[in-house]
């Protein structure tokens, strides 16, 4: 065990390495990680085995999508257990069974939409399903300012979003995720904020006073955020500056901010945290961007953490 986080009700140890790696194996970086119902995890990540999956001791279990994707970005359960993995490099989303099977494609890999067409997919970031007719939401993303709706059998329904900053326009669409009542919840990460929709595309609220939100998950009506670090000069040395998961209620009050105040290696320090999974037991799975955020800049460069657990103290 290794340090504690949080405060009062939402306290966590840190599991020093408890994903049991193959010898000689790396993540590189994880860009996402999701819990299926019998608490195995999967981990989507950017090394030479894309989907890794682990038992809840953290023994490995097996890892399939080798020359299958380009970057892996957002992995998402769906209502029937299949896993929707995102990808941004070649601009579509894959249903596959927990195994690996590819039983769906949504967009023609490596045939993107214009850059702002507003058409999907031009580096399309995460998935989400409306609990009440399981259709998709699907960000995108990168290169372009868009939230598009799809039927469960990968027909397009219709879009929404534009550039901007005013309440229902976006400066990078990082992810999206529903709540119980079908509310829809985009990460608009440069404009630091987390914005809320109806299931028809229209505009509710926003969350403020965020750093840059990339990591998003609810679970039992809370919100998992995880917020990253400046890309600036200016400002990289400030504290209080990303690089935390922070916890809060469906009214958007945080409950409690996990992480130093510092980005860093060091035990209960984040780096980028990216993407945010929940298990039945209710711990926290934290995958990070660190070798794009950190390791890759480093002289010479290295591989840093990019995966960890948080069990929730009793």
């Amino acid at each position: 065990m290794a340090t504690r986080l949080g405060a009062e009700d939402y306290i966590y140890e840190e599991l020093a390495d408890w994903a049991k790696l193959p010898e000689g194996w790396s993540f590189k970086e994880v860009a996402d990680v999701v819990v299926d119902s019998q608490d195995r995890v999967y981990v989507f990540n950017r090394g030479e085995h894309p989907m890794i999956i682990f038992e809840p001791d953290g023994s490995f279990v097996a890892s399939w999508g080798e020359n299958l994707f380009s970057r892996a970005h957002g992995v998402t359960v769906g209502p029937d257990g299949m896993l929707y993995c995102v990808d941004d490099g070649d601009h579509s989303i894959r249903k596959c069974t927990p195994d690996g099977e590819v039983l769906m494609t949504i967009g023609t890999p490596d045939e993107p939409a214009p850059a702002h067409s507003g058409q999907p997919f031009n580096r399309p970031t995460k998935v989400a399903f409306d609990p009440k007719t399981d259709e998709l939401y699907i960000s995108d993303g990168y290169g372009n300012a868009r939230v598009h709706k799809y039927s469960p059998n990968g027909e397009h329904i219709f879009s929404w979003g534009e550039y901007g900053t005013d309440p229902g326009q976006f400066n990078l669409v990082h992810s999206v995720c529903t709540d119980s009542d079908g509310k829809v919840y985009i990460a608009d990460r440069e404009s630091h904020r987390v914005q809320i929709f109806d299931e028809g595309g229209r505009y509710l609220d926003q969350w403020n006073n965020l750093h840059r939100p990339c990591g998003l998950h609810i679970e039992d009506d809370l919100v998992y955020i995880g917020q990253v670090p400046t890309q600036l000069e200016v400002n990289a040395d400030y504290p209080n500056i990303g690089g935390c998961v922070t916890i809060h209620d469906l009214n958007g009050h945080r409950l409690a901010r996990l992480g130093d105040v510092w980005r860093g290696e060091g035990p209960g320090q984040f780096i980028s945290p990216h993407g945010i999974a929940i298990d039945s037991h209710g711990d926290i799975y934290v995958g990070e961007v660190s070798w794009a955020a950190y390791g890759g800049k480093l002289s010479p460069p290295r591989e840093v953490r990019s995966f960890r657990k948080l069990v929730k103290a009793h």
